[in-house]
C-alpha cells in the first residue's frame, strides 16, 4: 500500500485562490491523491484570513501550512488555535497562537505533518529549525513525516533535507514562489524538492505586479505591493510514500496554468 501526497506551493492573492478552487479537485483525481497539503500564507498577498483558509479546505486541501507571514492578518490568530488543520512554523515562539505540527489520519494510518521556517535572509530569526525538528520528531515517535520547510536559501533547504534523510518521508520547500527542477529521492529514502513554486499569477514577479517590483529595485517604489492580475498557475509536487517503510518511492513536479 502507498500514500500519494500532493504538496501545493504558496497560494498568492485572490487569483491564486480561485485557481486552487478551480483545479485542485480535478488534479487530485488525475494523480490519485490521498492527502493534500497546501501552503496558504500569501492568500491575502501577505497573510491569510479565516475565510480564505476555509475556502482552501473546502477546495480540497487536507492541511494548510504557513511561513514568515503567518500573523500578518491578525484575525487568523484565534483560527490557528481553533482549527487543527492549519499549521504555522514550529520554530516560532511557543507562546504564539497555533501549532507547528500535527498527526493526521490517512489511508495508511497516522502521518505527521510539520511546518518549519528557515533563518537565512529573513527579516527575523526564529528558533533554530535544525534543533526544533529533533524535538518534534521525538514527539511524532516513528510516524511517517511530511515537512514543509518555508525558507529563502537553497543551501538551508538542502542541508535540512540531508540532515533528515531517512528520518522523514518527504520534505519540500516553499517561500521563493519559483518551482525548482531538482525533485529526487535522497540516498536513505526521503523525497525532496527545493521549492514547489507558487499558485498565483503567471505574468508577475513572484506574484507581484512587475512594474512595482521594477520600481522597488530602482529605488522608486512609493506604494504597497499588489498582486498581479491575469491568468494563474498552480504548482506543486506529488510524493509517493510506501506504507511499510515510510520511504518515498517517487517524486514528481506538477504545474498547470489557467
Amino acid at each position: 500500500m502507498e500514500l500519494r501526497v500532493l504538496a501545493v506551493g504558496d497560494v498568492v492573492g485572490e487569483g491564486g485562490l480561485q485557481c486552487l478552487e478551480q483545479h485542485l479537485r480535478s488534479l487530485k483525481k488525475l494523480y490519485r491523491i490521498d492527502f493534500c497539503v497546501v501552503n496558504g500564507e500569501n492568500a491575502s498577498g501577505t497573510g491569510l484570513t479565516p475565510k480564505q483558509a476555509d475556502r482552501m479546505l473546502d477546495a480540497g486541501a487536507d492541511i494548510l501550512t504557513l511561513g514568515n507571514h503567518s500573523f500578518d492578518r491578525r484575525e487568523i490568530c484565534a483560527y490557528l488555535d481553533d482549527c487543527p488543520y492549519i499549521l504555522r512554523p514550529a520554530n516560532l515562539h511557543p507562546s504564539l497562537p497555533g501549532r507547528g505540527f500535527g498527526v493526521f489520519e490517512t489511508k495508511i494510518g497516522q502521518v505527521g505533518v510539520v511546518n518549519l521556517l528557515g533563518r537565512c535572509n529573513l527579516d527575523f530569526r526564529p528558533d533554530n529549525p535544525f534543533r526544533v525538528i529533533d524535538k518534534v520528531l521525538k514527539e511524532l515517535d516513528g510516524l511517517p513525516v511530511l515537512l514543509d520547510f518555508h525558507a529563502e536559501a537553497t543551501s538551508e533547504k538542502l542541508a535540512m533535507a540531508y540532515y533528515l534523510d531517512g528520518k522523514i518521508s518527504a520534505q519540500w520547500g516553499t517561500h521563493t514562489h519559483v518551482q525548482t527542477a531538482d525533485e529526487q529521492i535522497l540516498p536513505k529514502g526521503t523525497g525532496y524538492l527545493t521549492d514547489l513554486g507558487m499558485t498565483g499569477p503567471v505574468h508577475s514577479v513572484i506574484g507581484v505586479k512587475p512594474e512595482q517590483s521594477i520600481a522597488n529595485f530602482r529605488g522608486e517604489l512609493t506604494s504597497r505591493y499588489e498582486t498581479a492580475p491575469g491568468p494563474c498557475m498552480l504548482a506543486g509536487a506529488v510524493f509517493t510514500i510506501d506504507a511499510k517503510t515510510g520511504r518515498c518511492t517517487a517524486a514528481e513536479r506538477v504545474a498547470l496554468r489557467d
